[in-house]
């Protein structure tokens, strides 16, 4: 890809960081509307990652939300990706009720 249709990261970051802010700000956690939250955050992210210029990436999110309770949390992921073209971002959300991790994922189709 062009330098200018490249998966940046850092693009793909502050988009994460934005809609988990706007969303989560201000929440308590409630299991329910956690399910909810997944799915439309992971959906905004995903469209608006998209207009990034980045016509031959594969856009994949993976979002999760837990609630605040005296422990800790790790998230991990593992793929087989081409290091000149694939790459990822990942953003941390807490506040005093719940936490929340989002990974956005582009990976270049040939």
């Amino acid at each position: 890809p062009g330098e200018d249709e490249k998966f940046y990261p850092s693009k793909a970051k502050a988009i994460c960081e934005d809609i988990l802010r706007t969303t989560l700000a201000g929440q308590e956690y409630d299991e329910e509307l956690a399910k909810e939250w997944v799915t439309n955050i992971g959906n905004d992210i995903k469209d608006k990652v998209k207009t990034l210029n980045i016509p031959r990436y594969k856009v994949i999110c993976q979002i999760t939300i837990g609630q605040v309770r005296d422990q800790g949390v790790s998230i991990a992921s593992r793929c087989l990706w081409d290091v000149a073209h694939d790459n990822y971002a990942s953003v941390n959300f807490s506040n005093d009720s719940l936490w929340a991790n989002a990974m956005v994922f582009g990976v270049y189709t040939d």
